[in-house]
């Protein structure tokens, strides 16, 4: 049994969830008189691969594993409701929606997120009460007191369910050089690792130590393999800012990813054609406003109706950002004037376009060219980048992904400009904090939020 694999969630992914899935879509025929028919199985089919490359991304059991059950209630929600928006557009642009009833593909769709988040409880709770009768409790020790295993145990100690009991700590160090907050007690020297382990019977031995411990550890795992305890290492990657972190392998070796782009693989799909549908129906919607804007920028001051200039875009490489133009001069060179409150270089109908940020539509073009998304950190002047990442630490991993025509800083009261130093590392702790946090959830939100800000037109100008 691994950390993370508990039985019961392998069960789930493996057995009971497929189950639930498809077995409901065959009752949903039954209630209302309808054939199982070949249509239904390829629906069957179709739920079930898809339903099963969501979940593994959105990945529910993650907060289940950590005891944030409202999270997990979330995240099995939201992951089929990705999955019902998936078949929804996988039947009507193949045409067999017409194949199927629609009360019994209605009442399928509505009753199993909540037949799954049911089936999930019971099994859960007569495993807890099977594991308290018969006390079935892993102990464990860590061999290293730092500010790493000190975290993790107090993320045992948090989560009950993961049944893991923290014995305490084995290291060789003083203790003056050890953490202050430790709350399990110092069982002895990592030379009496091994003996406790064998006197208790422990069941797990968690090692938090540095690269530079090695032959303190080759020594420590020799002398453990006259155990039967699992052992497991503690990376001490968790004292940087981790932006996406996760486990990967790089032609079946091991590595850990730090630093990563949060859209990789089928999140990089559900990105893209999020924006491109959006895109597509704001452009849509807004075409003759647009036209009304250009008009009016054309007639009431000189110059070119489109204002380009050169951002940085996704892995810091430069793009060119569209505007409607707003002001009476189209800076682009190494010095960029950030616009300010009564800014006399904007003109009387740019001042309107940037309150109202009806300036920043034509960027819905840069969004169906790639270069853009509809969400994201908001592109800076390749002067401002230039000046900022020298000043500002973590700077340029906002490029980390593209830039937006909307953002959490914009939404978090950071719109407009940012006349001090204090105010732009804000803006970016939201972008980073954007990259960490990102779920398609999050990007509806900010949309929303968006909609709220620009209407009371705030920091506009």
């Amino acid at each position: 049994m691994t950390v993370n694999d508990i039985p019961i969630i392998s069960f789930f992914q493996r057995v009971l969830d497929p189950l639930i899935i498809m077995g409901l879509l065959y009752i949903s025929s039954m209630m209302f008189g309808v054939p199982f028919s070949g249509y239904a199985l390829v629906l069957m089919v179709l739920a079930f691969f898809i339903s099963s490359a969501v979940y593994q991304h959105i990945d529910p059991y993650r907060s289940w594993r950590t005891g944030r059950m409202w999270a997990y209630v979330r995240d099995v929600l939201g992951g089929w409701g990705v999955t019902t928006l998936l078949l929804i557009w996988l039947g009507t642009v193949s045409g067999l929606v017409d194949h199927y009833d629609r009360r019994m593909v209605l009442a399928w769709l509505v009753m199993t997120p909540f037949a799954l988040l049911a089936s999930h409880l019971v099994v859960r709770q007569t495993s807890i009460r099977s594991r308290g009768e018969n006390s079935e409790v892993r102990s464990m020790v860590i061999v290293g007191a730092n500010d790493v295993s000190v975290k993790f145990a107090e993320t045992v100690s948090r989560h009950p369910n993961l049944f893991m009991s923290v014995r305490g700590y084995f290291d060789d160090r003083t203790e003056d050089r050890r953490p202050s907050n430790m709350r399990e007690p110092m069982l002895g020297n990592m030379a009496d690792v091994a003996g406790y382990v064998r006197q208790h019977n422990i069941k797990m031995i968690f090692i938090s130590q540095p690269i530079s411990a090695q032959p303190r550890i080759r020594k420590l795992l020799t002398e453990l393999q006259d155990t039967t305890a699992s052992v497991y290492f503690l990376p001490d990657i968790y004292v940087f800012d981790l932006v996406q972190a996760r486990f990967d392998n790089v032609g079946g070796m091991p590595v850990i990813a730090i630093c990563e782009t949060p859209f990789t693989g089928v999140n990089s799909l559900i990105k893209r054609l999020s924006d491109i549908v959006l895109a597509l129906v704001i452009q849509a919607l807004l075409l003759p406003i647009m036209l009304v804007i250009a008009i009016a920028v054309r007639a009431t001051s000189p110059g070119p109706v489109i204002f380009r200039q050169r951002r940085y875009g996704l892995y810091g490489e430069e793009i060119i950002v569209y505007k409607f133009r707003s002001m009476t001069v189209a800076e682009d060179g190494s010095k960029v004037t950030q616009a300010t409150r009564n800014d006399q270089r904007v003109t009387r109908v740019g001042a309107f376009l940037r309150r109202s940020s009806l300036d920043e539509l034509p960027q819905f073009i840069n969004v169906l060219q790639g270069r853009m998304s509809i969400v994201g950190p908001r592109p800076h002047a390749v002067a401002h980048n230039e000046q900022y990442r020298k000043l500002i630490k973590g700077y340029m991993l906002r490029h980390k992904v593209k830039p937006g025509i909307t953002g959490w800083a914009q939404v978090n009261g950071l719109r407009g400009e940012t006349e001090t130093l204090d105010k732009m590392e804000a803006r970016i702790q939201y972008d980073l904090a954007y990259l960490r946090n990102w779920s398609l959830w999050l990007d509806l939100w900010i949309i929303l939020r968006t909609v709220a800000v620009v209407l009371k037109r705030e920091n506009a100008f």
